[in-house]
């Protein structure tokens, strides 16, 4: 890994690339979703501040347990003068994204239950298989072609 000397305060995006382990498409991909930020020089090449290492380090580990980009860049965006998230930052916002990852849990687990049941039956029924149509709360009352004749 290539060593950054101590009055270099830019870095460029191979040098962010060497040592965030993200690739350099990955880091132009993260700057065009508002993820990270860089500066141009004279010869037009992208800079980046030393704290970009911290912010992408960051947005690889929320993607890592499954937080979309979208939400990353929104508690980016919350920070104090879009500085650079600390250990307290990831804590209150790992805290926030429990909630959704448990919820992602639980819907997996329950697909991976019913998993078995429906391969082993092999019917795909539109009207039982909770895979096919899960959470089917109209079908339990009537068919749906009638709900859209009452609809119009």
């Amino acid at each position: 890994m290539p060593q950054i000397p101590e009055k270099i305060h830019e870095l460029t995006v191979g040098q962010v690339s060497a040592r965030s382990g993200a690739a350099v498409s990955a880091l132009h991909f993260y700057e065009s979703k508002g993820l990270i930020s860089s500066r141009r020089t004279p010869g037009n090449q992208r800079r980046y501040s030393r704290d970009t290492l911290r912010r992408v380090a960051f947005v690889r580990a929320a993607q890592r347990v499954g937080i979309p980009l979208a939400t990353i860049r929104e508690a980016l965006a919350r920070l104090p003068e879009e500085r650079t998230p600390t250990r307290e930052d990831w804590a209150r916002l790992s805290e926030a994204w429990r909630s959704e990852l448990d919820e992602r849990i639980r819907q997996l687990n329950r697909l991976r239950d019913h998993l078995t049941d429906c391969i082993g039956c092999g019917c795909l029924s539109l009207d039982t298989c909770v895979l096919s149509n899960p959470d089917d709360v109209f079908g339990e009352q009537r068919a749906g072609s009638r709900l859209l004749s009452e609809g119009r």
